[in-house]
């Protein structure tokens, strides 16, 4: 495969055309696991390769290690996140965080957060019963998770509409092509994540002075443990990422789970049977229609050799999560969803050191709201499809998936 021929297939899968469909490209991509392309970085899209470098101590998440960071990658928080950073830094700080969001320090965090998920769902639910249409992403899969992480937090939930803007934003920034794209959504994604970290920064000093709340902002602002404290400006990045990541996946991953369903009515009503089969039909979610299809703004530390090619020191890598998950090397028939899938290990949260801080969450949340929508909408039926979809190639998934019920 030439460079350019690689390159069109990339561009294709960015276009927003393909956004309904992509894996056909993603196929078609996979012919080549690593390619090289015209701007000089490097698209992995198979299986073994994508597992290797995510657990490669020479893949990079700064992207100061980036030669050409391109304009998408400027404007970033300073300091970044930790999803933004290699180790030992992002191991400090992603343990600060993890004392009080789960093991090894509060093993039971999430588990027993399950009343309280259950108690939101149902109310989302009651008001949606009695509709003969509604909107899955804007009645239940938007607000769901919006509510979760704005409790973990500490941020007031009546704030959404003021921070719901800013996260559009920043997420439209995160696949900008500079070929295509116009130069404003830059300036528009750095601006959106310049006032969503004023905002949390006014949220983190309205703690000060205050006995700590249960609230993650709370007890980042007055952690004394092992590892220190963290400065103010890494307590806003880590909520930054937090508010974002918490619910940003987890619409996508919820409402690309009911699409699934609508279009399997066989394992619909199977669940509807066997309520038990939920953890593995969400597992098999992550691997056939997962929330984050693509991993961008990974950096060569050194000379890599991945497949027979090697990619040089400072080269931008993009990893291709949503095309390893269908690579028939690893996955008997592939483009077939099966809830009884064995040995899925799928790369729905990635891997290696950063695999996704709020991954059982996301799964405890999405077999939450799947399961009780499964039980109670009546004879729910696609208005559209496919339906509308999102900007995004990065993070995929319809912008609002209409269902018509009774």
């Amino acid at each position: 495969m030439t460079v350019t021929h690689s390159s069109s297939v990339f561009q294709r899968i960015l276009d927003h055309s393909s956004r309904a469909d992509p894996y056909p490209l993603y196929a078609e991509l996979r012919r080549t696991p690593v390619a090289r392309q015209e701007d000089g970085g490097y698209i992995v899209s198979t299986y073994r390769e994508i597992t290797a470098l995510l657990h490669n101590p020479h893949l990079s998440s700064d992207t100061d290690n980036l030669d050409n960071p391109g304009p998408a990658a400027g404007g970033r928080e300073d300091p970044p996140a930790f999803i933004g950073l290699d180790p030992p830094r992002h191991d400090r700080l992603r343990r600060i965080a993890m004392r009080y969001f789960g093991p090894p320090h509060s093993p039971r965090l999430v588990d027993d957060m399950r009343p309280d998920l259950k108690a939101v769902v149902t109310n989302l639910i009651d008001n949606l019963v009695s509709k003969d249409e509604i909107d899955i992403v804007d009645d239940f899969a938007y607000p769901f998770p919006v509510t979760v992480i704005c409790h973990l937090l500490g941020v007031p939930r009546e704030d959404e509409p003021r921070f719901h803007g800013w996260v559009e934003a920043i997420v439209a920034v995160l696949d900008f092509n500079p070929a295509t794209d116009p130069e404003e959504r830059v300036r528009e994604g750095i601006q959106a994540r310049k006032d969503l970290r004023a905002y949390l920064a006014e949220l983190l000093e309205s703690r000060r002075g205050r006995p700590p709340g249960d609230d993650l902002l709370s007890r980042l602002a007055n952690d004394e443990g092992p590892d220190g404290r963290m400065t103010d400006e890494e307590i806003v990045s880590t909520a930054n990422l937090l508010l974002i990541a918490g619910h940003e996946t987890t619409v996508n991953l919820i409402t690309n789970g009911v699409l699934t369903l609508l279009r399997h009515p066989d394992v619909l009503e199977r669940l509807r049977r066997e309520p038990e089969m939920i953890i593995r039909t969400v597992e098999e979610l992550l691997r056939y229609e997962p929330p984050v299809h693509l991993i961008p703004w990974r950096a060569a530390y050194s000379d890599l050799t991945v497949a027979d090619t090697v990619i040089p020191k400072g080269s931008q890598i993009t990893l291709v999560l949503a095309s390893g998950n269908r690579d028939p090397s690893c996955f008997r028939d592939p483009d077939r969803f099966d809830p009884d899938r064995r040995d899925n290990q799928h790369l729905g949260f990635g891997g290696g050191v950063h695999l996704c801080f709020g991954a059982p969450l996301a799964r405890l949340e999405t077999q939450i709201a799947l399961t009780e929508l499964v039980r109670n909408l009546e004879n729910p039926r696609l208005v559209a499809d496919p339906p509308p979809y999102r900007q995004s190639a990065v993070l995929r998934g319809p912008r609002h998936l209409l269902v018509r019920q009774g």
